[in-house]
């Protein structure tokens, strides 16, 4: 038997499905792994944002199509990429322990956020990292930004941006850890969902794929993250929403932090959910009416509303 990794094409994509590769050689009697690299459209619109395109599965419809036509074995995708619905016959199998969860400020002069000037250029496609940059320095420019992590730092190096703000756990699994300029705060850039999470899927009915999976289910990681895409979920939103969310795990506990704002970077509205791990689902459930309560919901329709038109032009 030989399990088959479909994957994007990426470096930090490669980086994770070799890692998924090397975590299934470990295990005593392991099957042979090959990885298929997988063509999405996500990596062949690099000339439009990311904010202004519409539907979802922008990275991972052409690996599910894969998947579902038995092409390949098991799926490996940045979690924060997936839609909080699964598609109609894949499964979430496991979940990696999760890496650095924040984003990261990576400035060509070494300034941290805070020293940045007036005007400076800041590079970013993330409509979450937009609204966030509004409220926190409404005075900085910003400035789209496409591409894979090394062509990002590229363009930071060629002048383009005065610094660009990216997700640290790809910036470390690449080795590139020592770019980082200064990680940035969770109550002034609140991570999207499962950032820094691995996920590894598969077909609910390929149990001999399943039985190499489960034993690398991080499951500290795994109710994390059950949490936050919880809340996404019961709000309807995708990676394209101003919303960020991070659950933490101390011990049998579990506390999830949530807060969103509109793209101009006012209307912010935050939540704080504590439970037991054991409810992290109904956590990410109660924190997301807990939002919706405050008026968070408002503030996701706004910030949506003012997307399409961007996008319809009017």
């Amino acid at each position: 038997m030989s399990l088959r990794i479909g994957t994007r094409g990426s470096a930090l994509a490669l980086w994770q499905s070799e890692e998924v590769k090397r975590l299934i050689g470990l295990i005593p009697g392991a099957p042979t792994v090959d990885l298929v690299v997988i063509k999405t459209r996500g990596d062949l619109q690099t000339d439009i944002p990311l904010w202004s395109t519409e539907g979802k599965g922008f990275f991972t419809a052409e690996l599910d199509r894969a998947l579902l036509d038995n092409e390949v074995d098991l799926l490996v995708h940045s979690l924060k990429d997936l839609a909080t619905a699964m598609t109609a016959g894949t499964t979430l199998a496991a979940v990696l322990e999760r890496e650095d969860p924040h984003d990261a400020l990576v400035s060509r002069d070494g300034l941290d956020f805070k020293s940045l000037p007036p005007g400076a250029r800041i590079g970013t496609s993330s409509l979450r990292r937009k609204a966030f940059l509004a409220k926190a320095r409404p005075d900085l420019k910003q400035v789209e930004l496409r591409g894979n992590v090394p062509t990002r730092l590229r363009k930071l190096d060629d002048g383009e941006y005065d610094a660009i703000i990216l997700a640290a756990a790809g910036l470390k699994r690449l080795g590139l850890g020592e770019r980082i300029t200064q990680i940035l705060p969770t109550d002034i850039f609140p991570n999207a969902a499962a950032q820094g999470a691995i996920a590894i899927c598969a077909r609910p009915d390929d149990p001999e794929t399943l039985r190499w999976l489960r034993p690398l289910d991080h499951m500290p990681t795994r109710v994390a993250v059950d949490a936050e895409r919880a809340m996404l979920g019961r709000l309807e939103g995708g990676c394209q929403v101003p919303l960020g969310a991070l659950a933490t795990v101390n011990g049998a506990e579990l506390s999830l932090y949530a807060a969103a704002c509109n793209l101009d970077g006012r209307d912010f509205v935050s939540v704080t959910q504590s439970g037991p791990v054991s409810k992290a689902v109904d956590l990410g459930l109660a924190a997301a009416s807990a939002f919706i309560s405050k008026g968070g919901d408002a503030v996701l329709a706004q910030a949506n509303a003012r997307r399409h038109a961007a996008i319809s032009g009017s």
